[in-house]
Formats: structure tokens, sequence, C-alpha cells
């Protein structure tokens, strides 16, 4: 049987090939599991148990995968030495699963770091909105194959909400536009639907507005919806070619 790792740092990149000047195309957050397909000295070659995707790491002491318990249900989570509040040695983005060993006060301890318990969810906690907290990450930048509070891109911010819930979402918009499979007008959009351009997507937070990490403004931003496919198109020249009913 093979092996199945976990990332137990903040966030580590995957990489189209082995070297650092290599295109990052996604990010795997803390807890998140792998496969190992080749290792030389520098690098491993894995799959991404999560979503399947394949790229490149750098070697590291990586943990056997172990079951986690618990999630973080915040944009950032400080990271303690001790169960206080005392020196923070880290943090951790929405997102990120733990297995708690223990609890003091008002702190969870994991892999010899304490979390405050007000940030984490147990790991089979669902919102009935999947996008609840979507706002959270207005303002955070664009960055391309980012998952983080650090920098995301636009089809990361629909990834991580569902998995968040625990709801299976391809990593690419080309990949999402597939798996999706209930089409909706744009003239019945609601809340939750989500957009779809060659490249691009954005999540409707009703009828009228919507929210999408959007490379040429560099951050998440909120937008009117019928004003954001005009400017594409001008701007892009890129058409909706979807738009789905999660």
């Amino acid at each position: 049987m093979q092996k199945i790792f976990v990332n137990n740092f903040s966030e580590i990149n995957l990489y189209k090939k082995n070297s650092k000047k290599s295109e990052i195309v996604t990010q795997m957050i803390h807890g998140e599991s792998f496969s190992v397909l080749k290792r030389t000295p520098k690098w491993l070659e894995i799959k991404i148990k999560e979503d399947g995707y394949k790229g490149f790491i750098t070697n590291k002491k990586y943990s056997i995968y172990i079951k986690p318990t618990h999630k973080v249900s915040v944009l950032k989570a400080n990271l303690f030495k001790k169960a206080n509040k005392g020196k923070k040695i880290g943090q951790l983005t929405f997102g990120s699963k733990i297995k708690a060993e223990k609890k003091k006060f008002e702190f969870i301890k994991f892999n010899n770091k304490w979390i405050e318990n007000k940030n984490i969810k147990l790991i089979k906690f669902k919102n009935k909105d999947f996008f609840k907290d979507v706002k959270i990450f207005k303002n955070i930048k664009y960055k391309w194959g980012g998952k983080t509070f650090k920098g995301l891109d636009c089809s990361a911010l629909i990834q991580i909400f569902l998995n968040f819930n625990n709801k299976y979402c391809p990593r690419d918009t080309g990949q999402q536009v597939k798996f999706f499979k209930k089409n909706i007008s744009l003239k019945n959009i609601k809340k939750n639907d989500v957009i779809y351009w060659k490249g691009h997507v954005a999540l409707a937070l009703s009828n009228k507005k919507l929210i999408h990490t959007y490379g040429p403004r560099k951050k998440t931003v909120i937008m009117n919806i019928k004003e954001t496919i005009k400017l594409i198109k001008n701007t892009a020249n890129l058409e909706v070619v979807s738009i789905k009913r999660i």
C-alpha cells in the first residue's frame, strides 16, 4: 500500500517542475495530504490526495498521514509555544487541518504547538451556507497558485470554502466547470452561484454583487455582476462560459 504523507508546515508550494524557478501551480496548506510518485534528494514528485493535483515539492521531513480532528475556521490563527498568548511561533490559514492532542485552558495542543480553541472547528463541522464566511478574504492579495491569507487566486477562493465544508472541489477553473453540473442562466442568478470565464471564476453574493480574486485589481474584491461581466469582456475579450449552482 502506498504511504500517505501530510503537510505539517503552514503552507508549501507545489511547482510545475522540480525547480523553484518553475511556476507555482498550487499550494498545500497544513493538514493536506499527498502520495509520493518519485523521490530525489531535493525534490518529491507528488499527487495531492484532496484534489488529485500533481507537481513537485521540496523534499522536507513530512509526517505520515494521521486523521485530523479539527480545522481552522478563521482567516488566520496564531500558534503559540505554550498554552497562553505568549510567544507567537507561526500562523495557520483558513481550512488548515490539525490533530488535537490535548486541551489546556482555552487552547488545543497539536504537533508541539498550541492554538486557541475559538479559532477551530471539529473536522466534521459544516456550514449550511458553504460560502458563509467568504468575505473574510476581501482585500487579500491576488497570488497565482496561492491558497492562503497571504495570497490566493480565483479558483482557490471557491475550492477552499467547499473543502472546509467537506465537499470535494477541483483546483482549476476548467476542472470546476466540468465537475459542477447544474447550469443557471444569468437572469436567474442568486447567492452562491458560481460564474465562470475561461481561466477565471467569481462567486455571486446576491443577484447583483459578486466576490472574486481578480488579477487586474491584485486582490479579492466585491463588484457588481453586470459591470464585471462587461469589464472582463472589454479588457480581456472573455465571455461568461457557464454559471453553476452548487
